[in-house]
């Protein structure tokens, strides 16, 4: 038998002792775990971020055991079984590639990203965006939705068209902050900048995501960096005024670009 039929089939033997016999395991219900899959969820995305691949292969490990755990809850309420749920995702896979299971062409990724969202149309989704998750954080909501709408061609032609919608949302929040606009008002012209800058991001190639948790990641090294100089002039953060802070920071950044230099 070929070894990964016999690894998953153990893990569908382990799955059944832990719901017959572990008083957690069997206590859990579908909404007990989804919190936990969520956290296991950005477990993997910190991994792959980190480009940690063995603690990756864990991570998918943890997912792979959550997959598992759901299956068996649904074979329990005769919904679905690891069998059915199987079949259903590589039936699907067949029908929305019919340039490899079929007569249809598409040579490039957006050729096939068309197609895929017209299939769903056809299979009676009522709307190009019913399948972005609706408890997706914004951002990467935002992303999607743009992405969804590309797909059926519903997209801006030039980048520099989209920089100008940006350049246009940020005059806007401006001329609406400088008004002393209500706060709702500010809100959703915020809103409209960050949607647009998205939106370039995707034009040039940039993953808003990725670049934002570039971002964190650069700015919590560059501040725990600054707080160890601080400490190690034997001085005080919470006392320290702000044009201090700004030195040692840029002291920080300094460092900084000597280590990855």
């Amino acid at each position: 038998m070929d070894e990964r039929l016999i690894a998953f089939k153990r893990l569908l033997d382990i799955m059944d002792d832990l719901r017959e016999k572990c008083p957690w395991d069997r206590k859990q219900t579908l909404d007990s775990l989804r919190h936990l899959t969520i956290e296991e969820t950005y477990e993997l995305a910190d991994a792959i971020t980190d480009k940690n691949m063995n603690e990756l292969k864990g991570e998918i490990g943890d997912l792979f055991l959550h997959m598992v755990f759901y299956c068996k809850i649904g074979q329990e309420q005769n919904a679905f079984d690891v069998t059915s749920v199987l079949n259903a995702i590589c039936d699907k896979l067949v029908h929305r590639h019919p340039h490899i299971y079929g007569d249809v062409e598409a040579k490039t990724e957006e050729e096939v990203k068309t197609n895929w969202e017209k299939l769903k149309l056809k299979e009676g989704k009522k709307s190009v965006l019913e399948g972005v998750p609706k408890s997706l954080p914004a951002l990467v909501k935002a992303y999607r939705i743009q992405e969804k709408a590309k797909g059926i061609g519903f997209e801006w032609e030039h980048t520099e068209d989209v920089w100008s919608k940006v350049e246009e949302e940020m005059g806007e929040l401006s001329q609406e902050v400088k008004s002393g606009a209500e706060h709702e008002k500010i809100e959703d012209e915020f809103g409209d900048v960050l949607f647009s800058l998205i939106n370039y991001a995707r034009f040039i190639g940039v993953n808003p995501e990725d670049a934002l948790s570039r971002t964190n990641n650069k700015f919590i090294s560059r501040f725990s960096k600054m707080e160890e100089l601080i400490k190690l002039d034997a001085l005080n953060i919470e006392d320290t005024d702000l044009d201090t802070m700004d030195n040692y920071w840029n002291k920080a950044k300094e460092i900084e670009r000597s280590e990855n230099s």
